[in-house]
């Protein structure tokens, strides 16, 4: 993780995160949570993605702690409810014995349901939701957010099973291309309605343990790590190996990453679509556009077919020779 200590007296990443798992109290945490807070406006400004991210991380690790912190009190002391009807002009008096309120600890209510939702999460499930974010936000498909609850990025995590369907036109033009699709190796029932593939392999199915792909793919891989790399490599070794002859692959635009690498070595074509793609929602209604741009990346001999027939959808890349 990129460190943030400088001159500004911005906290380090790494010693945020062990500062708030060793913390005692909630005024130790709320101290981080604000530091991460001001670390995420010097982020903005520097225009420093990762350290947006790390600053959000820190904030959503710090609100988590702070809904465990209530969770011990509530069964130790337990927490003060707050005070009843007036008697008199005043509150009734709470004596010293009195548990403490969420009021006199400085949570907010909000801060407080926050709090809960996040601390009832079981570890390993919040940590794999906290990767899949972070993993999704270095993608470019996530926003930076420290509502980790509610964020749902509009992408298309593969060609079903994740909400997000491919836009008709760009199956479409795949399927005039290469005359056809003999599979999708991660696809759903419903979004094999509009791709028509002979053979389509669900999360259920898994195609990635299939060995027949057919001659023909058509993939729009998940979009979350691992799964993107494995599903490159998996088409990688069935091009380089003769069973598939032709493939069209629709990807988010990361050119940096190891698989979009691997996809260029392979690649006849390639369509950089002009603007956001929209896909589909289960109602076949489109969605908000995705946060990073996608390509089209065709495998095979008929790239003068694919760039003719893409070059109304975007800018059309051809690989040499």
């Amino acid at each position: 993780m990129a460190e943030s200590q400088n001159s500004t007296g911005l906290i380090k990443y790494d010693a945020a995160c062990l500062a708030i798992a060793s913390a005692k109290s909630v005024d130790e945490v709320k101290q981080i949570r604000n530091a991460g807070a001001a670390l995420s406006a010097y982020a903005k400004i520097a225009k420093n993605k990762q350290l947006e991210a790390d600053a959000a991380e820190i904030r959503i690790r710090a609100e988590r702690r702070v809904g465990q912190m209530m969770a011990e009190q509530r069964a130790s002391v337990g927490l003060a409810k707050p005070p009843g009807k007036k008697i008199g002009g005043n509150f009734p008096p709470m004596s010293a014995a009195s548990p403490p309120t969420l009021e006199s600890a400085g949570i907010d209510k909000d801060l407080a349901k926050t709090a809960r939702k996040l601390a009832a999460l079981p570890e390993q499930k919040f940590e794999t939701l906290v990767s899949d974010w972070r993993d999704k936000v270095d993608q470019g498909v996530a926003r930076v957010t420290v509502d980790l609850l509610q964020e749902k990025a509009h992408v298309s995590h593969n060609s079903g099973e994740n909400e997000w369907y491919t836009p008709a036109y760009i199956l479409d033009a795949a399927r005039e291309v290469m005359g056809g699709f003999d599979c999708d190796p991660a696809s759903s029932s419903k979004a094999n309605l509009l791709v028509r593939a002979t053979r389509y392999y669900t999360e259920q199915t898994d195609g990635l343990r299939q060995k027949e792909w057919g001659a023909r793919v058509w993939m729009n891989p998940p979009y979350a790590q691992p799964l993107i790399g494995q599903f490159i490599d998996a088409l990688a070794g069935r091009v380089e190996d003769g069973r598939v002859k032709q493939a069209c692959v629709l990807v988010n635009n990361a050119t940096d990453t190891a698989w979009a690498q691997t996809l260029f070595g392979l690649a006849a074509a390639v369509c950089f679509f002009r603007g956001r793609v929209r896909f589909l929602d289960p109602d076949g209604k489109p969605s908000g556009a995705p946060l990073q741009g996608q390509m089209l990346v065709y495998i095979g001999p008929l790239r003068d077919v694919f760039g003719n027939r893409c070059a109304e959808m975007g800018s059309v890349w051809y690989a040499r020779g």
